[in-house]
């Protein structure tokens, strides 16, 4: 459980959640590789500290948490914006910004509306990372009912916030100008579990280790507490948790005259007519001047003591839900199939525009009549959401760069495990257009792919043990040789079953140009991509595809021949003509499920495709990749023949009349052969092979 609530926070992470939300390429990135993240408010650069001790000490706390291994998260606003994850420039921004306003849950509309900078507050800066799907946050110390509060119903929104957001607050406690007594009192009234970090239930005062009160609970190790947190999202009680941290105990014993001066300090606030959101500062500023500097050093060691503990707090939770990752991510909900096993995709991820005329010629130099729409592309992209739908859940492996193109197409595949994908600073996502006829029929298309060369081996490598326990793996043409050759390796290690789909006729020869492809089990190609692969080992292609179809066939049976003394199963597509299934034979037909031992005889099944007129053809590039997923999602399943190839022509012609490669309306009962009448379905043509 705990797995699928924080995926589906993290899954949030990869998305410009909107327009008034912009998540830090380098934590966006971290967030979708399930990388440990510590979010970090900003009213202590705003509101705490004077200049430049407040610039300091920001980047000191960051840089403690990159440290210990995670990365820092500050949240600020910019502009009217809020950040998740600050530059170096736009921390410097706020800390010499003499305008800025400190901002709660209540300012967020109005600093929004006005295009406004500003310093989150706790309450603030938990909104901002619960909707990043950040889990833990470190500050220095929190709000809470102000003394005289009984009277006065001054209580701090950090206190509501914690009921209701489900976020891991780490602190120092309360801040001790406060009524911590009934500060923790409105705490359990909300809800909120609070344990103190540490060998006692002792509830630290900010700068004091003791307060006089006590926690309901203590935690003893990042581990205990990253388990306590855990614990509480997976019960799914919308609130959050304190972890109250003491001051370290070398900085502790100028506690008693702190405390003194902020008795002195509350006291001329009350004279002066100070109240609110000012007292605060007010408090802090004049503590500081009576304690000649020492409760700013002190307020120092506690932010970085907290960051430090929080950050290691941060990467054990990390860790744990990591272990989890391969056993839920095989385990799905409702998901009859996919009991003990997952499946891996590694492959391009696309921002498609297609373009179609209303013309079936096109001419050149000039604009032509037609409509142009975007959809979410990518071979490797296609077969995952395939899946998807189908009901799996693969594990799918890509790249794209951090622009607005990435935002969109992550944000459209909420309901994939993308944790795999890396979004890389500096790239530009793939892009594809693809210029069609009247008819459907591809006329032109321009790709920019050079994204797919970051999907290297030493990227994919760090997948290795899902790679290395998947049922099957399924790598697209998009990827660099060397990728393709390193999953090849560990299919032959490991003895996994790996699916190659060609992507086009030119990518065809990667796996062919050593002996990874011995280590291939199945692959779909067309008539041309089956040709190259062929023409790379060696062996002589048609100059010319034949044109009708019982040359396609007998060409499609000569040149499979060759390849099937290794792979298991051939499906060479053969556009609108249908598919033939090549391999071993079983029981009168082709076996698609995986091999146990070699079987000497070899035949074929030509399966005609499903009628779509040219009216109803909206979009032709991801017709190949629907069958080839839901063929795939049929093996898995444990059909027979038959049913896996007719789910997978369902499929195909789905994707034909639908604007989306991969058709969002595809669903199981959507492509179960039984809901079309048996006289629909043509019995398949055999062809021995030997």
């Amino acid at each position: 459980v705990l797995w699928f609530i924080l995926k589906n926070c993290w899954t949030l992470s990869c998305d410009k959640l909107n327009n008034l939300f912009r998540i830090h390429p380098s934590v966006s990135q971290a967030l979708a590789e399930t990388k440990p993240v510590v979010a970090l408010e900003s009213t202590i650069i705003t509101h705490g500290m004077p200049y430049p001790h407040n610039l300091r000490t920001a980047k000191e706390v960051e840089a403690i948490v990159r440290a210990e291994g995670a990365t820092p998260a500050t949240v600020g606003v910019i502009e009217g914006e809020v950040r998740v994850g600050l530059s170096s420039e736009e921390l410097d921004y706020l800390a010499q910004c003499r305008s800025s306003l400190k901002v709660s849950r209540r300012d967020l509309p109005y600093v929004i509306s006005k295009g406004v900078s500003g310093g989150t507050t706790v309450s603030a800066t938990m909104i901002a990372a619960h909707r990043a799907g950040i889990p833990v946050f470190v500050t220095g110390g929190i709000g809470g009912v102000h003394r005289d509060g009984e009277n006065s119903l001054d209580i701090s929104a950090d206190l509501t916030e914690l009921g209701r957001t489900p976020i891991a607050v780490v602190s120092a406690g309360v801040k001790s100008i406060l009524d911590i007594g009934r500060t923790l009192e409105f705490l359990e009234t909300q809800g909120v579990c609070v344990a103190t970090y540490g060998a006692s239930k002792n509830f630290p005062a900010f700068f004091s280790p003791q307060s006089g009160f006590t926690s309901a609970y203590h935690v003893c190790s990042p581990e205990e507490a990253a388990k306590l947190i855990a614990s509480t999202l997976s019960l799914g009680l919308q609130s959050g948790v304190l972890l109250a941290v003491p001051i370290p105990e070398q900085h502790a014993a100028a506690g008693q005259q702190i405390e003194e001066a902020i008795q002195a300090a509350v006291t001329e606030a009350s004279a002066k007519g100070v109240t609110g959101r000012d007292v605060t500062p007010f408090i802090l500023q004049k503590v500081n001047e009576l304690t000649e500097g020492k409760s700013l050093q002190a307020n120092i060691a506690l932010i970085h003591n907290n960051a430090k503990i929080g950050s290691q707090i941060a990467c054990a939770l990390s860790k744990q839900v990591n272990e989890r990752t391969l056993k839920n991510e095989t385990h799905p909900p409702g998901n009859k199939y996919d009991d003990v096993l997952l499946q891996v995709v590694v492959g391009g991820i696309n921002v498609d525009f297609i373009a179609k005329g209303k013309t079936e010629t096109l001419l050149f130099g000039q604009t032509n009549p037609g409509s142009v729409c975007q959809s979410f592309g990518g071979v490797g992209r296609n077969i995952a959401d395939s899946l998807s739908r189908l009901g799996h859940k693969p594990l799918f492996i890509s790249a794209t760069g951090t622009d607005s193109n990435s935002d969109a197409v992550l944000n459209y595949c909420k309901h994939m495990n993308t944790c795999g994908v890396a979004r890389i600073e500096g790239q530009s996502t793939a892009t594809y257009c693809a210029v069609i006829t009247e008819s459907g029929e591809l006329s032109l298309g321009l790709g920019d792919m050079d994204i797919h060369q970051q999907i290297t081996e030493q990227y994919v490598s760090l997948f290795e043990e899902q790679l290395s326990s998947a049922t099957l793996v399924c790598l697209d043409g998009n990827i660099p040789v060397s990728t393709i050759d390193y999953v090849c390796s560990l299919a032959k290690k490991h003895n996994i079953n790996v699916w190659y789909e060609p992507t086009d006729s030119e990518k065809a020869c990667k796996p062919f140009l050593s002996d990874a492809w011995k280590s291939l089990s199945y692959s779909s190609p067309n008539l041309a991509e089956l040709c190259t692969m062929n023409a790379t080992l060696g062996i002589t292609t048609p100059e010319v595809l034949p044109s009708t179809l019982d040359e396609m066939l007998g060409v499609t049976v000569v040149l499979s021949r060759p390849l099937l003394d290794h792979l298991h199963c051939l499906v060479v597509t053969l556009g609108a003509h249908g598919v033939l299934l090549c391999g071993e034979l079983d029981a009168g037909t082709v076996n698609l499920q995986p091999r146990k031992q070699r079987r000497v005889r070899l035949c074929a099944l030509y399966y005609p495709a499903l009628t779509v007129t040219p009216e109803e053809t909206m979009n032709v590039s991801g017709a190949g990749d629907s069958l080839a997923g839901a063929l795939i999602a049929g093996i898995l399943q444990g059909k027979d023949t038959d049913s896996c190839v007719r789910m997978g022509l369902l499929a195909a012609k789905m994707s034909l009349a639908s604007p989306h490669p991969i058709a969002p309306v595809l669903t199981l009962d959507s492509v179960d052969p039984n809901n079309v009448q048996a006289q629909d379905w043509p019995k398949p043509k055999f062809v021995w092979m030997d």
